[in-house]
């Protein structure tokens, strides 16, 4: 039975943090990028073609002006997607307000009335800075693609793609539960 449903921002506000900074030219040490890499938030998409060093160079390239060279497709998306929020800091501020204040405490009533016998008590929604992959489903946890949120134009709702925030999280959450 589920108890819980935590909401997991780390990398976003580690890499909030990390678009501000070299916005405003201001020094940030490898170390930190190492750290970042490091992220359980990251460290679960890791693969073949998108790894800790996949993040450790984009990082190290953004943060020294430098061109960066990808690998593969998902390096190359995952470095164009960071440079996206840099251009524009207050959007992704805009993005990540919305998810600060998630509470996903509502859904675990219906969750567990749909799947009584889940050997879950904890399930965790993670919104992590990703490449070309919408979502990844690993064990307990949902992995949303920051990048794939969308803040409302005219109204508090948030979205990723055309679906309402909430009702995006409760399907995949549903799909993790069936598996």
């Amino acid at each position: 039975m589920i108890k819980r449903i935590k909401v997991n921002l780390e990398a976003i506000e580690a890499l909030l943090y990390f678009w501000q900074a070299v916005n405003d030219r201001e020094a940030i040490s490898e170390l930190f990028i190492y750290d970042v890499a490091a992220m359980p938030s990251l460290a679960l998409v890791y693969e073949e073609e998108f790894n800790e060093e996949s993040v450790r160079r984009a990082l190290s390239a953004i943060k020294n002006r430098e061109i960066f060279s990808r690998s593969s497709k998902k390096e190359g998306r995952f470095y164009n997607n960071n440079l996206w929020m840099m251009e524009d800091v207050s959007y992704a501020h805009a993005m990540t307000a919305p998810l600060k204040k998630l509470n996903l405490d509502a859904l675990v009533p219906g969750l567990n009335s749909k799947f009584p016998n889940t050997p879950h008590e904890e399930l965790e929604v993670l919104f992590s800075p990703l490449h070309t992959d919408e979502y990844l489903l690993q064990g307990n946890k949902l992995i949303v693609n920051f990048f794939r949120v969308k803040p409302g134009d005219a109204d508090d709702d948030t979205y990723v793609g055309d679906q309402d925030l909430k009702a995006y999280i409760t399907e995949k959450l549903e799909e993790l539960l069936s598996k």
